[in-house]
């Protein structure tokens, strides 16, 4: 007799087992880190929200190109949808990029324009090493689930030319209005380029 015969034959309840989604197959590392107001935030804070990681070294000539404003307006639309937008900067002391503190932060933000949520000062690597972070910009959206649904390049031209801007598929603008339709992402990885994290022992 059949395990599920058997069960039915002892008067017990079927409990329907389905494998997990691909989607929630990749859970987002938890973290914290100082902000550039001195706070103490982590992933966990963000419990049930979408967020958006995006790695910066603001020397990159690839992060000025999407600062020439599109990455603001990226950050701009996605939290106008509620997203939370975590800019990290991991470059290590004495290495392209490092913000020695919220200050020296605040004001390139407040030079760009920049619209994310806060701005996570990541000077050991540690939230860079725990998602493998290669290069700036690295996006990731985590969907409210706390699953990495998307993760790679910000679009698909990978080159440090303004021009190309226009030409371009934004990947990460589509992965979100997939997550806000409720679809699952078309297109879930990407190769990152631009410039590597200056970790501290590269």
């Amino acid at each position: 007799m059949s395990i599920t015969r058997r069960l039915v034959a002892a008067g017990l309840p079927l409990i329907a087992v389905t494998a997990p989604s691909l989607a929630h197959a990749k859970p987002a590392p938890a973290f914290t880190a100082v902000d550039i107001d001195g706070k103490t935030r982590s992933l966990a804070e963000f419990k049930g929200k979408t967020v958006v990681l995006e790695w910066v070294n603001e020397g990159c000539p690839y992060v000025k190109k999407h600062y020439s404003g599109n990455m603001q307006g990226l950050q701009q639309a996605a939290a106008a949808d509620g997203v939370v937008w975590l800019t990290i900067a991991s470059s290590a002391p004495g290495k392209q990029g490092h913000f020695p503190d919220g200050g020296s932060a605040k004001t390139w933000m407040t030079a760009r324009g920049a619209k994310p949520t806060t701005l996570l000062l990541d000077a050991d690597g540690a939230v860079a090493t725990a998602y493998k972070a290669k290069t700036t910009p690295h996006m990731f959206v985590i969907d409210k689930t706390g699953a990495i649904v998307y993760e790679g390049a910000i679009d698909d031209i990978p080159s440090n030319k303004v021009e190309d801007l226009g030409k371009a598929k934004n990947l990460v603008a589509a992965a979100l209005a997939d997550v806000k339709a409720g679809r699952k992402v078309a297109v879930a990885y990407a190769q990152p380029y631009g410039c590597a994290v200056k970790y501290k022992d590269a």
